[in-house]
């Protein structure tokens, strides 16, 4: 497999699981635990991930950020009050964190700072997503409100009451659509119009909502089969067993050209399923399964885009005009290694809201700089 894939799981007992997925030539594939990490001191209850970094949020109010190519951890941020129930990166730009306390906080993901923290809902707020383009973000909370966001100005662009509190909501790959789920109902809204064009009600609550394309997406309960359905139609085109109890959680992702879905559930395993479009009322294969022997809560996948961003260096590098290409040179940061921690091991923290994880050297190398120009001129 010529992109490193990594498989990436939280669970009650506090410790990120990360696993290795390899796939030899004439072999299946497998996955291979790479490391394990304690770095919270409750349960797990979100996790995201960029081409860089992937950041944990847990019931003790903290969101953790390691940086997966190096494997070391990066830091830890402190603004939130109560559990850290949703985080979503856009991009290597933003990340953005909802809790029970109700905020929505917007982070840089280049200096780690709190650029914004806004009172999102009366309640918890209980799922964001963040639209394609970036512009908008919907959430959802304990308030029976969904609202969308304008992520340019930072204010709220509109609220809808419904009619009982949801807790997932989701955009579609093009973001003409979205989900939201409130217990056992989904309802599929389309964005021009901001009305449910269908609705999808299973026998128990749901409990993970992923697209698969912009026209098919999968679905999971508080029971062992996920089912895909047509984001059109909504009729449902395959059903399949995936685990030997309820699925908390799922991840798609393509890699090679391959449509993979990941699943996790609290009888421990993560299994990884292949996708065949063309014949997608057919029940997927199994790639491969590992037992994490622990029950798990949340689920990502982190895709390593190192090797494209080597092959952009080395091109600029042979360019003559650096600048103009973008190009800059990276800057050196002091590794922590990953080690499991004690309950009582916090990071310390450099203000009561806010924690700046790591030193950039941007105010030394402007000092410098100004030392160097000529004094009058």
């Amino acid at each position: 497999m010529e992109r490193r894939v990594q498989l990436l799981g939280g669970c009650y007992e506090q410790i990120l699981f990360g696993y290795r997925v390899e796939q030899l030539p004439g072999q299946k594939w497998t996955a291979v635990a790479d490391f394990t990490h304690h770095a919270h001191t409750a349960s797990l209850s979100a996790i995201s991930a960029n081409n860089r970094y992937v950041a944990t949020g847990s019931k003790d109010e903290t969101i953790q950020i390691y940086d997966m190519r190096k494997k070391v951890e990066h830091g830890a941020l402190l603004h939130h009050n109560g559990t850290v129930s949703c985080l979503e990166f856009y991009g290597t730009s933003h990340l953005l964190s909802g809790a029970e306390d109700g905020l929505i906080c917007v982070w840089n993901s280049k200096k780690w700072e709190c650029l914004k923290s806004f009172k999102a809902h009366k309640g918890h707020v209980t799922s964001l997503s963040i639209h394609p383009s970036g512009r908008l973000a919907l959430s959802v909370g304990t308030d029976k409100t969904l609202r969308t966001w304008n992520l340019i100005e930072g204010r709220s662009a509109f609220i809808k009451n419904l009619k009982q509190n949801a807790h997932i909501v989701r955009w579609s790959p093009k973001g003409d659509k979205y989900i939201v789920v409130a217990n056992n109902v989904a309802d599929v809204y389309k964005l021009e119009t901001a009305s449910v064009i269908g609705s999808i009600t299973t026998e128990r609550r749901i409990s993970s909502i992923q697209f698969v394309t912009d026209g098919i997406f999968a679905l999971a309960g508080e029971e062992e089969v996920v089912r895909l359905y047509d984001c059109n139609s909504l009729e449902s085109l395959c059903e399949f067993k995936a685990h030997e109890k309820r699925v908390k959680s799922m991840h798609s992702f393509e890699v090679e050209g391959l449509k993979i879905l990941v699943s996790a559930s609290t009888d421990g395993f993560i299994k990884m399923w292949k996708l065949e479009l063309e014949k997608i009322q057919e029940p997927p294969s199994l790639l491969c399964e590992v037992d994490t022997s622990a029950r798990l809560t949340c689920l990502c996948v982190w895709l390593d885009k190192a090797q494209e961003e080597k092959e952009t260096a080395e091109s600029c590098s042979q360019s003559t005009a650096v600048e103009d290409s973008g190009c800059k040179p990276k800057k050196k940061k002091k590794k922590i290694q990953f080690t499991k921690t004690e309950n009582n091991d916090k990071p310390e923290e450099s203000s009561h809201d806010t924690q700046e994880i790591k030193k950039t050297g941007a105010e030394e190398k402007k000092r410098k700089r100004r030392k160097k120009q000529p004094v009058g001129e």
